[in-house]
C-alpha cells in the first residue's frame, strides 16, 4: 500500500511538475495480476485497481489501515472499467459488466475479484473510505443509477452523468460515486471548475484514446496548475483544490468523493473568469 500525505495550498507555488505528479497523480492504477492500492491522508481515502488477468485476487487487510480484513472499518465502491468480471463478497457472487458499480459495506470479510467465464479483461476501480456502520451490498448496472444530462455542445461540455452511490441512491456512510461520459465533440468534464471544502474527490479517467490526453486543472483558483493525464490514470483532488479537465478527445471518468457530507451539489463554483 502506497501512502500519500496530506498537502495544503501554500505548497502549490513551489512545486515542480514532478512534485505535482508525485502528490496527486496515480499513474499505475491497473497492473495485470495485481491489486494496487494508494492511501491518501486526505479524508483517509484508499483508491486503487484490481486486474485479475485470468486469476483470482483477494482483497486483504493492510498494516497501514490496522485491520485484520480490508472492510473491518471501511466501505468500498467498485466500478468495472474493463471486460466482464465477478466480485465475490462473503460467498455472494456479483457479475459486473463494464460501467457497473458495486457497493460493499463495512464488515464484509472476504472480497475476491475474477474475470467472468470466457473473458479476461476485467479492470475493477476501487474507492474506499472509513465507515461507522454497515449498509447492504448493492449492484447497479450501467444506466440504472440517477442519470443527469449536463452541459451543451456549444460549450464543448455535453455529458451524461450517472450517479450510483449517493444520498438518493445506493446508501453509504461517506462515499459518493458515479461515472460521467462526454458526448462526441465535447472535451470539458466540468465547467465551471469548482471546489468543495467539505470533501476530497478523486477522478479516474478512462476510455481516453491512446493518442489523446486530458489536461487536468488543480490548485486554488488564483494559483492554478495542471497535470497531463493518460488513459486509466487517477487524480487525488484535496478539498481545497479546484478540479476540472479538458481532453484532446472525448472520454469518460469515474468521480468519487468522501468527507463531511454526501450532498452532490455542495460545491463552490470557480468561474473561468476568476482563474489565474
Amino acid at each position: 500500500m502506497q501512502q500519500r500525505y496530506a498537502t495544503n495550498p501554500a505548497q502549490i507555488p513551489g512545486m515542480t511538475t514532478a512534485d505535482l505528479r508525485d502528490q496527486y497523480l496515480v499513474p499505475d492504477v491497473f497492473v495485470p495480476g495485481e491489486i494496487t492500492v494508494v492511501y491518501t491522508h486526505h479524508d483517509r481515502i484508499v483508491l486503487g485497481g484490481a486486474v485479475p488477468a485470468g486469476a483470482e485476487l483477494s482483497l486483504t487487510g493492510y498494516p497501514e489501515i490496522r485491520s485484520d480484513y480490508f472492510l473491518e472499518h471501511r466501505e468500498l465502491g467498485i466500478i468495472n472499467v474493463g471486460g466482464t468480471g465477478t466480485v465475490t463478497a462473503d460467498g455472494e457472487v456479483y457479475t459486473m459488466v463494464k460501467g457497473a458499480c458495486l457497493y460493499l459495506g463495512r464488515g464484509i470479510r472476504e472480497v475476491v475479484f475474477a474475470d467472468a467465464e470466457g473473458d479476461s479483461g476485467a479492470q475493477f476501480y476501487l474507492f474506499s473510505a472509513p465507515a461507522h456502520t454497515a449498509y447492504p451490498a448493492a449492484l447497479v448496472s450501467p444506466g440504472e443509477g440517477t442519470v443527469r444530462e449536463l452541459g451543451d455542445q456549444v460549450t464543448s461540455n455535453r455529458r451524461t452523468l450517472n450517479q450510483y452511490i449517493h444520498e438518493n441512491g445506493v446508501k453509504s456512510c461517506q462515499i459518493v460515486m458515479g461515472v460521467t461520459s462526454l458526448h462526441p465533440g465535447s472535451m470539458w468534464n466540468t465547467m465551471p471548475a469548482h471546489t468543495h471544502d467539505r470533501r476530497t474527490e478523486c477522478y479516474l479517467y478512462f476510455d481516453v484514446p491512446e493518442d489523446a490526453r486530458v489536461i487536468h486543472l488543480l490548485g486554488e483558483r488564483e494559483e492554478t496548475r495542471h497535470l497531463v493525464v493518460a488513459d486509466r490514470q487517477a487524480i487525488i483532488s484535496p478539498s481545497w483544490s479546484l478540479h476540472s479537465g479538458v481532453g484532446t478527445a472525448a472520454y469518460s471518468f469515474v468521480w468519487a468523493m468522501a468527507g463531511e457530507n454526501q450532498t452532490f451539489d455542495d460545491m463552490d463554483a470557480a468561474p473561468v473568469t476568476t482563474l489565474k
